[in-house]
C-alpha cells in the first residue's frame, strides 16, 4: 500500500535519539523485517552534553520493557540511585541555619491524592518544628541518612523506596545504542545530514548526508537538539521562548572525581541555590557531576565559575569546565505532516526537576503507542500529540517557576526579578492566590498526565513554607486523631527503614559485583 508508514528514520543520536529509537522498535517489532523498520542516523562528530544526568522512576519501567538488565546497565553507565532532589539556599537563612528540603521522589505511606496530610502539617498536627518532607515521607530521612532504596536481594528494577538513577549520559547513549542495534532492529548510521528534501505537500520524502547517502523514509522523528534539523530548518516550525519567565541560559559543568573507591555517594539530586541560579550536584560511581546554572544577564561568566569553583574546594583549580548555553522554550507545535521532534529539538525548560529524560521517555511512549500505520491517521494522532505536549510543557514550565518565584530571597536583583509578577506564567499566579487559603487538592490536578503531581507540589510550597491560611476551613479538616496516627507511623516507618537498608555506596558496590537477582 502506498499510504502505509513502513519506514521510520531519526535524525540525531544521543540519549533523546537513542531511547526514542528504543521505544519504537521495542513497541513496533522493528526485529520483523515486514513490520515498521527503524533507523537512526547521528553525526560522528557532535559530542554528546553529557554531565551527569538524574532521572524519573519511569526510566525503569522503560529499561524493563526494552529488556534490558538492570545490572548491566548500572556498570555499563556509572550509575547509582537517586530518591529525590534536596533544595539548598532557595529562602533565605534564619538564625544563620541554612535552609534546607527534599523532594523525595515518592512518600510511600500513601500519595496525597488519596490520604492530603497537608492540611494537619498546617495546624501542626505533626509536631513542632517537623519539615514537611519529613511529616509525610520516609524518604527524606532514608536520603539524609546516605541509604540506598533497596537491598541487594532485592530483585532487579524492585523497590522498597522508589527510586531513579544518576548516570552518565555519555554512556548512556552508547548503551542504548548498543542495546538497539543488537536487540531491537535498529538500524544505524554514522553520518552528517547535509540536506532535507520537503515535497510541494509539505512532507519531509528524505535526507542527503556527507556520504553521498540518500535516505527515504515515510516518517521521520527530530532528535537533533536545539538544531532542529527537521522540525525548523526544513519545516519552518518557530520557537516559543521562555527567557521572560525562565531566566537561567547557561551552565558551567565540572567533573570532580571522587577522594577514594570508598567515599559516601549521595543518593539524591544536590541543588544549591547562588545568586544567579543554582549548581547541581551528582554522585556517579568515581565521580560527581557539578554544574552551575545561572543567567548570564545577572551575572558574568568569570562570577559564575569562580562561585562553581568555591563550591567545589580546593581540588576545583586543577579542574576543566566546560559552558553550555541553553535554549529554553518550546516549539509552537511538535509534530507537523509526517515529522516529530522529540527531546531539546522540541523542548527545554531547564535541569532543574531533571524532566527532559522523562518528557523524551513520554513523547516516545505516546508516539509508539500511537503509531500511525498509514497517511489517513496522521492529522488524528497529530492533533493528540500536540495537545498533549503543549499542555505537559506549559505545566513543566509552571512547576520550575514555583521553586523560584515563592522565594523570600532578595539578596540580588536575580531573584528580585524572578519574583516579578510579570515573570510567573498567569496560570501559576491563579493557583498561587488560591493556595492562600486553600492547600493543593486533587481538585487541582484534573489532566490525567500531568508531568509533577499533587505530592511534588506540596513538597515544593510547603518546603519553602509557602503560607496558606485555613483557618477559614478548618471543619473541613476533622480527622486529627487520624492524621496524628498517620504521621507517627511514618516516623516508626522510617526509623525502621535507617536500621535495615544499606548505605548508597555499600550497593552501588555490591550491584557492580554481584549484581541484582533477575525477576
Amino acid at each position: 500500500m502506498t499510504n502505509s508508514i513502513n519506514r521510520v528514520l531519526i535524525v540525531g543520536g544521543g540519549t533523546a535519539g537513542w531511547l526514542t529509537a528504543g521505544i519504537l522498535a521495542n513497541q513496533l517489532n522493528s526485529n520483523d523485517p515486514q513490520a515498521v523498520q527503524v533507523t537512526l542516523v547521528e553525526s560522528p562528530n557532535i559530542p554528546i552534553l553529557g554531565v551527569g544526568e538524574g532521572t524519573w522512576p519511569n526510566l525503569r519501567a522503560t529499561l524493563q520493557k526494552l529488556g534490558v538488565d538492570e545490572t548491566e546497565f548500572m556498570r555499563q553507565c556509572d550509575a547509582t540511585f537517586k530518591q529525590g532532589s534536596e533544595f539548598i539556599n532557595w529562602m533565605q537563612p534564619k538564625e544563620d541555619k541554612t535552609h534546607r528540603y527534599f523532594h523525595p521522589l515518592n512518600a510511600v505511606y500513601h500519595a496525597a491524592y488519596d490520604i492530603n496530610l497537608a492540611p494537619y502539617w498546617l495546624q501542626g498536627q505533626a509536631g513542632d518544628g517537623v519539615g514537611y518532607d519529613q511529616a509525610v515521607a520516609t524518604q527524606a530521612a532514608v536520603c539524609r541518612a546516605g541509604l540506598a532504596p533497596k537491598k541487594i536481594t532485592t530483585p532487579a528494577y524492585e523497590a522498597i523506596q522508589n527510586y531513579a538513577y544518576h548516570l552518565n549520559a555519555n554512556k548512556f547513549a552508547s548503551f542504548l545504542a548498543e542495546h538497539c542495534t543488537s536487540r531491537l532492529g535498529v538500524k544505524h548510521i554514522l553520518a552528517n545530514v547535509t540536506q532535507v528534501s520537503v515535497s510541494e505537500t509539505g512532507w519531509i520524502e528524505s535526507v542527503s548526508t556527507d556520504k553521498d547517502e540518500v535516505i527515504h523514509a515515510d516518517f521521520f522523528i527530530d532528535c537533533s537538539g536545539s538544531k532542529g534539523l527537521l522540525i525548523e530548518q526544513a519545516l519552518q516550525v518557530s520557537w516559543h521562548s521562555i527567557s521572560d519567565c525562565i531566566f537561567n541560559d547557561t551552565a558551567m559543568a565540572i567533573q570532580v572525581p571522587n577522594e577514594s573507591d570508598n567515599c559516601p555517594i549521595a543518593t539524591h539530586t544536590m541543588a544549591t541555590a547562588t545568586d544567579s541560579g543554582w549548581i547541581w550536584d551528582i554522585g556517579l560511581q568515581h565521580r560527581r557531576g557539578i554544574g552551575h546554572v545561572y543567567s548570564s544577564h545577572h551575572c558574568s561568566d568569570d562570577m559564575a565559575e569562580t562561585a562553581l569553583r568555591n563550591y567545589i574546594g580546593d581540588k576545583a583549580d586543577e579542574l576543566s569546565v566546560r559552558k553550555i548555553k541553553m535554549k529554553t522554550g518550546y516549539r509552537d507545535t511538535f509534530w507537523k505532516n509526517n515529522c516529530v521532534a522529540i527531546g531539546m529539538s522540541a523542548a527545554f525548560i531547564e535541569p532543574l526537576e531533571a524532566s527532559a529524560i522523562f518528557l523524551t521517555d513520554a513523547a516516545a511512549t505516546m508516539l509508539a503507542e500511537q503509531f500511525p500505520r498509514n497517511i489517513e491517521s496522521v492529522p488524528l494522532v497529530c492533533k493528540k500529540f500536540n495537545q498533549t505536549f503543549q499542555l505537559r510543557w506549559e505545566k513543566t514550565l509552571d512547576f520550575i517557576k514555583l521553586h523560584y518565584c515563592i522565594s523570600d530571597r532578595r539578596d540580588s536583583r536575580y531573584w528580585i526579578d524572578n519574583c516579578q509578577q510579570a515573570s510567573i506564567p498567569e496560570s501559576l499566579q491563579q493557583k498561587l492566590a488560591h493556595w492562600r487559603y486553600h492547600p493543593p487538592s486533587k481538585y487541582d490536578f484534573e489532566y490525567a498526565f500531568e508531568p509533577f503531581v499533587l505530592d511534588s507540589y506540596l513538597f515544593v510550597l510547603y518546603g519553602m513554607n509557602f503560607p496558606t491560611d485555613i483557618r477559614h476551613n478548618l471543619s473541613s479538616y476533622p480527622d486529627t486523631e487520624s492524621a496524628k496516627q498517620h504521621f507517627s507511623n511514618i516516623q516508626t516507618m522510617g526509623e525502621r527503614l535507617k536500621r535495615e537498608l544499606p548505605s548508597q555506596r555499600e550497593l552501588v558496590s555490591k550491584v557492580y559485583q554481584f549484581g541484582f537477582q533477575s525477576l
